[in-house]
């Protein structure tokens, strides 16, 4: 009890000392202010507050799915280390320079500031410190805890008031911590200059080491850079790294002064250069190797409500930092998806390839690659190689606006007739043009019919005639697409496009017009991937995610588990895999294969807009999209030369999904095939379509005779080049067969083309199918 009060006495002398001295200081300023020595004394004798302190700011660090770092970013690059950490030479070395009395004085060092003032007067310059290390520190302390900038430059300006608040608070620091915790916290927060807060972390920046392992010149250097970091900052040229130097042999002459060091070896370090070695800052997602999805990550915590109740709180949460974020990317999928884009697209082209790969059943993010460089472009051209758009994703993830994502949404129309009873084979007559004049309703009961437009089925995409839902969807027809939305309900077909994530890129609400299933919505690949994911899924969609765990500050380990939900009926999404695998086997896919089992849509836009692949195995889905960065509209995909080869037209079979099947091979070399889930025939089989029977038999005939005249073509070319075995030929023969050569081959089948005949769906056997495990 006697030691409390000996120590409550002493810290009241010491703070009427320091009132006293504050008002004598400024005592011509008193009258301005209205602060009297009197009144300057007793503030000090009040029940001392303590000072805000807020977590600092810290490098938050970002892990692949295996747990290596691959990308860091911050507000102020620092990491926090405690006093037994730190070299003591560089705690001798700071406390000689800013506060030699740190550890004998309380938290105003009346003789060393008297001291200060005079050295500083006889040298006219700042050579010593006037403020202890402690008011330094509540600086630092108020500065850190400003939200806005303006309250960050109160928190600097200087005048009587402030330095009383400033003196008060370190008062207050003074008796919650030892001296040790006080420096240890002044190490941490204090600015080194080159983007460094906090010793590690200027450590790292000016010398690549840890702070424990600092020499006296590095320790030295350091310590002359905190009095003016901005004029020693050694990044910005010669004259500030004289000026450093300058600063580190002040330091190294304190030092000398105070006994802390011998002279001879102050002499020998002043005779060094600084000996610096510059280490990148590494912050920021431009220095990632995985740009675009660090990005994805930096926004997913300002819109994720797991890092916020409050896009206030979730802003203050990206500040602060100090994270460890393990997250869902695979080196394997993000190198496959770069390289096949690198293949076909370069980054100097107008137009712009980006795929997102997404796993099912979990919605985690495995890849994001873009086919342009991130980064500004030289002299901060809007057109160049590089692009700070995070272009795989929406806006809300750093994205822009998007193209329209064409037939790709034709699976949701889809996925609603086979949800609503439509069976394999079911379908019905299609016009050459089409007009939706009539039944389009949005879901706010609104009719949006629009006499005016005239539907066409795109290029290559089909013509008029029968149509089932299989053979509608292989050859992507858009009249039978219109016709069926319009069947099945246009809210209906909205609907099912919300259950499975479907979002525009932009945030607006979606457009609810007749040419939905066409695809007239500017998406995002993400979004677009997440939403065929579902149907890998069986049915359950997952929302896209780039993070698994976070890891605080005080090391407490949150799970972000999947957010997930049942957006289509198993067996919904069964019959649709069942279809869409058929793109890949009889459809506008024909021909490109991955060598598992696979399903997938083109879009194609009218006008070549824009052109998409979304494509799914049950293990990984992925989507492709291709357009002019410059504007879709003003800029068509036609008559354009990308990646070095033309294109008349860009369709979504002829880039993205090549891109496509290059990505998913690589993404997945390692992981073992699995099938789709057999349909219920039961349920689904048995439909029929009007003149459907007839059209694929006449095709069929039409095939056959194909064949038959292609055969006796071949035929007759042989029998010409037969005739009677010459002379030569039958020397050249035997010669060959003294030496030991082998024969010539025997003739080949003659290559007859592909019978473009399509089995009535329904009434074929569907593809063989793996079991999935």
């Amino acid at each position: 009890m006697t030691n409390r009060l000996a120590y409550a006495g002493a810290l009241g002398t010491a703070g009427a000392l320091g009132g006293v001295l504050i008002a004598t200081i400024a005592l011509p300023l008193v009258g301005g202010v209205g602060l009297g020595a009197k009144e300057a004394a007793s503030s000090f004798t009040e029940e001392l507050p303590i000072p805000p302190e807020d977590p600092l700011p810290e490098m938050t660090r970002v892990l692949d799915r295996h747990g290596k770092q691959i990308a860091q970013f911050y507000t102020q690059n620092r990491e926090s280390v405690p006093i037994n950490q730190i070299a003591p030479v560089m705690r001798h070395a700071i406390t000689a320079i800013e506060d030699a009395r740190f550890y004998e004085h309380g938290a105003l060092d009346v003789r060393g500031t008297f001291r200060a003032l005079v050295t500083n007067a006889q040298a006219g310059g700042v050579r010593q410190g006037g403020s202890s290390l402690t008011q330094q520190l509540v600086k630092n302390l108020l500065v850190n805890h400003a939200e806005t900038d303006h309250e960050r430059q109160l928190a600097r300006v200087q005048n009587i008031d402030r330095k009383i608040t400033e003196l008060r608070y370190a008062l207050a620091l003074e008796r919650k911590y030892t001296k040790d915790q006080i420096l240890e916290r002044y190490l941490n927060i204090a600015y080194f200059g080159a983007g460094a807060f906090g010793v590690q972390a200027a450590a790292q920046r000016f010398f690549g080491v840890d702070a424990s392992r600092l020499t006296l010149l590095q320790a030295a250097t350091l310590a002359g850079a905190v009095r003016a970091p901005y004029t020693t900052d050694p990044s910005l040229g010669a004259p500030q790294r004289q000026a450093l130097r300058e600063r580190r042999d002040l330091v190294l002459e304190r030092m000398e002064q105070l006994g802390v060091i011998r002279p001879a070896a102050a002499r020998a370090a002043r005779a060094k250069p600084l000996r610096l070695n510059m280490q990148s800052a590494g912050g920021g997602c431009g220095q990632s190797r995985y740009p675009y999805f660090c990005l994805y990550v930096q926004h997913e915590i300002l819109t994720n409500p797991a890092f916020g109740y409050t896009a206030a709180d979730r802003e203050r949460t990206l500040r602060r930092g100090g994270l460890v974020l393990r997250t869902t990317l695979d080196p394997v999928a993000q190198r496959s998806a770069e390289r096949a884009i690198a293949a076909r697209v370069a980054p100097t082209d107008h137009e712009v390839a980006a795929e997102a790969m997404v796993e099912p059943g979990t919605g985690r993010i495995r890849a994001l690659a873009a086919s342009k460089h991130y980064g500004n472009n030289p002299g901060n051209r809007k057109n160049g190689p590089n692009t700070t758009y995070n272009l795989p994703a929406d806006q809300a993830h750093g994205g822009g606006q998007g193209f329209q994502a064409g037939s790709t949404f034709k699976a949701f129309t889809l996925a609603t007739a086979l949800s609503q009873g439509w069976r394999f084979g079911e379908g019905f007559q299609t016009p050459g043009r089409f007009v939706p004049r009539e039944g389009y309703t949005n879901c706010s009961g609104k009719p949006v019919n629009d006499p005016r437009a005239r539907i066409f089925n795109a290029g290559g995409e089909g013509t008029g005639g029968p149509y089932s839902l299989e053979l509608g969807t292989w050859k992507s027809v858009n009249i039978f697409f219109m016709k069926l939305e319009r069947r099945v309900g246009l809210c209906n077909v909205v609907k099912t496009a919300r259950r499975l994530g479907i979002e525009r890129a932009d945030g607006a609400p979606l457009r609810e017009v007749p040419t939905f299933t066409l695809g007239v919505n500017e998406m995002d690949p993400t979004t677009v991937a997440g939403a065929f994911a579902a149907f890998g899924a069986r049915g359950r969609y997952c929302r896209p995610v780039a993070i698994t765990e976070i890891v605080e500050r005080d090391g407490t380990r949150v799970p972000v588990p999947p957010s997930c939900s049942r957006a289509l009926e198993p067996q919904v999404a069964d019959a649709v895999n069942h279809v869409l695998q058929g793109v890949f086997t009889r459809g506008t896919m024909q021909g490109q294969s991955i060598g598992r089992p696979a399903a997938g849509k083109t879009g194609t836009n009218n006008g070549y807009t824009s052109a998409w692949f979304a494509g799914y195995t049950p293990d990984l889905a992925a989507a492709v999209s291709v357009g002019d960065m410059r504007g879709s509209y003003r800029y068509p995909l036609t008559g354009v030369t990308i990646g070095g080869e033309y294109f008349g037209s860009v369709q979504g079979a002829s880039l993205p999904g090549p891109i496509w099947v290059k990505s998913m091979i690589g993404a997945l070399r390692k992981t073992p095939p699995s099938g789709f889930a057999r349909p219920d025939l039961a349920r689904f089989g048995g439909g029929f379509t009007p003149g459907l029977k007839e059209m694929l038999e006449a095709a069929r005939k039409k095939a056959r005779e194909a064949r038959r005249r292609a055969e006796l073509k071949a035929h007759g070319r042989r029998d010409r080049n037969r005739g009677l075995p010459d002379l030569f030929q039958l020397l050249r023969g035997a010669q060959q067969a003294l030496n030991g050569e082998p024969a010539p081959p025997a003739d080949r089948p003659v290559p007859v083309p592909p019978d473009p005949a399509i089995g009535a769906p329904g009434l074929v056997e569907p593809p063989r199918l793996i079991p999935r495990g």
